[in-house]
């Protein structure tokens, strides 16, 4: 696949493009629910979260996971660990979890990816579905904050990624035309709402997966950041 002419504005989604969520499965497993429930909960997320925005309902990230743990906990015969904070009661088992999501470490490849597109002069924002909160923490604990000059949410405006007006506020925010500007993804569904609202896309493919036929085809498909660096600065020669 041809790389795209290298954009100036690149915008990045958060939740497992940048952040690695595979921790959380010990979170689950700390609580004393099995560890494939992490995956399943945070699909479950994703799917209450579109569903609510194609009716005009959007609610923030975290009051959804906090619901999607209280219906995937209900049968678990919750841990008491003070130490951890935990004291056996389903409250203390959703709030452990969540708190994780903000300690989640990032990808490998995101610092020394981020940090060379960066020094390349292109200017950084993310865009996620999850709170300004999270994504200020996650970028601030990883030592690459700085590099972004802006983290945004849609809880700002009311609709959730893949609506046309999560990416238009990116694009208000940023002052960026939508054909200088890149999104950054692992999710195919969001590859393909930012090409419907007329960015360019890259998707980071990290598992060696087929890229869904019936979503618009990225511009770019990277197998990390460092590759995504790698290819846009062959398109500027």
């Amino acid at each position: 696949m041809s790389p795209t002419p290298s954009p100036s504005v690149i915008v990045f989604d958060v939740n497992e493009t940048l952040s690695d969520l595979a921790p959380l499965a010990e979170r689950f497993l700390a609580v004393g629910a099995p560890a494939h429930r992490a995956p399943l909960w945070f699909a479950t997320v994703l799917r209450d979260g579109f569903a609510l925005s194609a009716v005009g309902d959007a609610r923030p990230f975290a009051q959804l996971g906090a619901e999607a743990l209280r219906t995937l906990l209900h049968d678990v015969d919750l841990r008491k660990d003070p130490a951890a904070g935990l004291d056996g009661s389903l409250e203390s088992a959703v709030e452990h979890v969540l708190d994780g999501m903000g300690r989640l470490p990032l990808h490998p490849d995101v610092v020394d990816g981020v940090r060379g597109l960066r020094a390349d002069g292109h200017r950084l924002f993310t865009l996620s579905n999850g709170s300004v909160g999270v994504g200020e923490q996650l970028l601030t604990a990883a030592g690459v904050r700085e590099e972004f000059e802006a983290v945004l949410s849609v809880e700002d405006v009311g609709v959730w990624k893949p609506s046309p007006a999560a990416y238009e506020h990116f694009l208000r925010v940023s002052g960026a035309r939508a054909e200088e500007s890149l999104l950054v993804a692992v999710h195919p569904w969001d590859v393909d709402g930012a090409a419907r609202a007329g960015l360019g896309t890259a998707w980071i493919d990290r598992r060696g997966t087929p890229y869904p036929a019936s979503f618009t085809s990225p511009r770019v498909h990277a197998r990390g950041l460092v590759d995504l660096r790698a290819q846009l600065a062959a398109g500027e020669r």
